[in-house]
């Protein structure tokens, strides 16, 4: 059997052996947003600083160093096992550090920092907590969307009647290009087993994307139960941010999975072969900044970790405050 190989990634590589380790430096996002991707390697703490190592079947240890203060978020996929150093030290830097399935297309747990701006959380429950600039919010979720413009007084009962005849115009259309004859969106948990295998490889396909938008908004600070449009879920930003997408990604691929003898693996396997993670992952950060903050010209720079907590004030909404005791040293007293 060779000796497992060290497999430098990049947006362009759409295979990777299985038994390969993978460190995917994904694209930077803004200033300071920047992801990396890893899986079936050891990342531990020396001397020098934190490394991912894989050992050969002659015992032969490769190492890479890993910049840890450039990283906002660090993805492990399977295979990957950190060292309570190497953890420590993410979070001196302000990096998140999310537990993924393989590709990224899951979210199982994630470290946050204690460093980590509440900036975008804050602009979040901002634009949540009223009415009409949350449905100002779900405007643009469908004008995005869709690429139409939304008139300003448009419901969300209107926007939901949007929707549903824009997405069955993209079903018939598909299933007439496809040839599989009338299809019907149908998820029922129950009787998962019968149903037809467009249904399964869309179920399966938007799972993975949940996945990847989940680690987003965890990397950004933002609550991904605040949802716009959706509500009463643990992720129902999640669900919101991912419909952004389906039309585009995942629907196109379970309709062309239709005769596939096994249409969910092969959606998982389709969805990360396609490495649609390295594109799609820059995308949803700068999507979800523009919703969440639509006046600034300009995305500010995010500053991953911040020196100073300001005071909340119910007038002038921000006042300068002291010393961050989570991230900056006290002096000794005189």
């Amino acid at each position: 059997m060779p000796a497992p190989r060290r497999s430098a990634h990049n947006p362009d590589s759409a295979r990777r052996r299985v038994a390969a380790p993978t460190l995917a430096m994904l694209p930077r996002v803004g200033d300071s947003l920047s992801f990396l991707y890893a899986d079936i390697v050891r990342i531990v703490q020396d001397d020098t600083g934190v490394c991912a190592e894989t050992t050969s079947d002659e015992g032969d240890i490769t190492r890479v160093y890993l910049p840890t203060a450039s990283l906002s978020c660090v993805l492990l996929g399977p295979g990957t096992s950190i060292t309570q150093p190497a953890l420590a030290t993410f979070a001196r830097h302000g990096t998140t550090v999310v537990c993924t399935g393989s590709g990224g297309v899951r979210c199982y747990s994630a470290t946050v920092p204690a460093s980590l701006t509440t900036r975008w959380l804050e602009q979040q429950v901002h634009q949540w907590s009223d009415p009409e600039r949350r449905l100002a919010v779900a405007r643009a979720m469908y004008s995005a969307r869709f690429q139409i413009t939304v008139p300003a007084g448009t419901t969300l009962e209107q926007l939901r009647g949007m929707e549903g005849q824009r997405m069955k115009a993209l079903y018939k259309l598909l299933a007439q290009q496809h040839r599989i004859g009338r299809f019907r969106r149908a998820y029922d948990p129950d009787s998962w087993d019968t149903q037809d295998p467009v249904n399964l490889a869309l179920s399966s396909a938007n799972t993975c994307l949940y996945g990847i938008v989940h680690s987003a908004l965890v990397a950004l600070g933002c609550s991904p139960a605040l949802g716009f449009v959706h509500q009463g879920a643990q992720l129902a930003f999640v669900y919101d941010v991912a419909d952004l997408y389906k039309a585009e990604l995942t629907v196109p691929l379970a309709f062309s999975l239709h005769d596939a003898p096994n249409p969910e693996g092969a959606a998982r396997r389709g969805f990360r072969e396609r490495l649609r993670l390295y594109k799609l992952l820059p995308r949803i950060v700068s999507d979800v900044q523009t919703l969440l903050a639509p006046d600034e010209a300009e995305p500010l720079p995010d500053h991953h970790a911040v020196d100073m907590v300001n005071l909340w004030d119910p007038s002038t909404g921000s006042v300068p405050a002291g010393v961050n005791y989570a991230t900056q040293e006290v002096p000794d007293a005189p």
